[in-house]
């Protein structure tokens, strides 16, 4: 199993801090894939994410209500379809860019 972020997601970015295999990825082009996303073949599940969420936007993928059962697709859909990895160097290049 694999927690899942969903659409209560704000983006704030505390569960990228305490991951510890690195697997929270923000959604970029951020208009195309506004949350951020777990990619569910690194996770671990060790849950670490959960209680720095704000919003309460990540569970386990077995706790997920059912109006949010289809956020398990679309975390794993960033990274087969959509930017992946890719879109978290994009999103850190435009942020030291924007510093300057």
């Amino acid at each position: 199993m694999t927690h899942v972020i969903f659409d209560l997601c704000i983006r704030d970015g505390a569960c990228v801090e305490v991951c510890p295999v690195e697997c929270i990825v923000p959604g970029f082009p951020e208009d195309e894939w506004p949350w951020y996303y777990i990619d569910p073949d690194t996770c671990i599940d060790c849950g670490a994410c959960v209680p720095e969420c704000p919003v309460e936007a990540i569970l386990p993928e077995e706790d997920l209500p059912e109006e949010q059962q289809y956020t398990t697709e679309l975390n794993a859909l960033f990274f087969t379809e959509g930017m992946g990895y890719e879109g978290m160097k994009q999103h850190q290049s435009k942020k030291s860019h924007n510093k300057k």
